[in-house]
């Protein structure tokens, strides 16, 4: 180990310095001036050599000044360092600065309406409601009523042409739907009807007649000739609509035909009444 005398002959331990300078360098966070054209005029350990031969040269002389690694007057060596430096920047709290609400402004026009969407699914059932109140009367059930019964106290003999048979006896004629002056039912509510039809014969003559729907033979009501006289019946059923008539016939006369009856006795008679509306389903 090498020995450097000071002016009081002591000798220091030089290469031990130099090596503690080195590992402290080493792992010592660097100085970085705020000059940065110094930058350059770092520390080099080469003069820190140099120097220490100047001072092993001048040892024969036993008086060497011992001097620091930097006056008082002088600026510390400068260490390069590649670690950038960050300057502390200061924080507003910009909520301070923050104005007063302003007011509300106007309401912008409506934008144009968009495409519609897809119907969505079926939700759930919804929950019952509550009972409603009870509503004001309606009207009655109106029903429907058509009925007649008429009688003829005359006998009637054919001749050339058909003959209507016309009565003199209104027995039941409901609403005057039975005209007694042209013998013929008038249908005013369309429906289901029932009619019968009797009359009594007269002897050795025909009795031939023909129950009629407007100009259409609907039921035939005969009898042959025979030595006594008999009552005769004929009864059906029609579905009418309105306007249609219902009515009785006597056939012409190309043989001998007669119904028989008397000014005292009612022996002809014809009936009729409703059974079911249309209008009722």
């Amino acid at each position: 180990m090498t020995h450097v005398y000071g002016g009081r002959g002591m000798p220091l331990p030089v290469v031990s310095v130099g090596l503690l300078v080195l590992v402290c360098a080493k792992w010592a966070e660097p100085y970085r001036t705020p000059h940065p054209e110094r930058d350059e005029e770092r520390y080099d350990p080469r003069e820190y050599r140099q120097e220490t031969d100047y001072h092993r040269d001048n040892s024969d002389g036993r008086r060497t000044e011992c001097r620091r690694c930097c006056d008082p007057m002088e600026e510390p060596p400068q260490y390069g360092s590649t670690y950038p430096q960050y300057q502390v920047v200061p924080q507003i709290n910009i909520t301070i600065l923050k104005g007063e609400k302003g007011e509300n402004g106007q309401r912008g026009p409506y934008g144009k309406a968009g495409k519609s969407g897809q119907a969505g699914a079926r939700g759930p059932q919804g929950l019952k409601g509550t009972k409603g109140s009870i509503g004001t009367p309606g009207e009655p059930c109106k029903s429907y009523y058509a009925a007649f019964s008429v009688g003829r106290k005359k006998a009637l003999h054919s001749n050339d042409y058909y003959q209507t048979l016309v009565f003199d006896t209104e027995l039941v004629n409901l609403y005057g739907h039975f005209n007694m002056f042209t013998g013929k039912f008038f249908c005013y509510v369309p429906g289901i009807y029932y009619f019968s039809l009797n009359v009594h014969t007269w002897n050795q003559k025909e009795t031939y007649l023909h129950v009629m729907k407007n100009e259409q033979e609907m039921a035939i009501l005969y009898a042959q000739p025979s030595d006594r006289s008999i009552m005769q019946s004929q009864s059906l059923m029609l579905e009418l609509e309105r306007d249609d008539e219902v009515w009785v016939r006597l056939f012409k006369g190309e043989r001998e035909n007669a119904v028989f009856s008397d000014d005292f006795d009612t022996y002809i008679t014809f009936s009729g009444h409703l059974i079911k509306a249309k209008s009722e389903g």
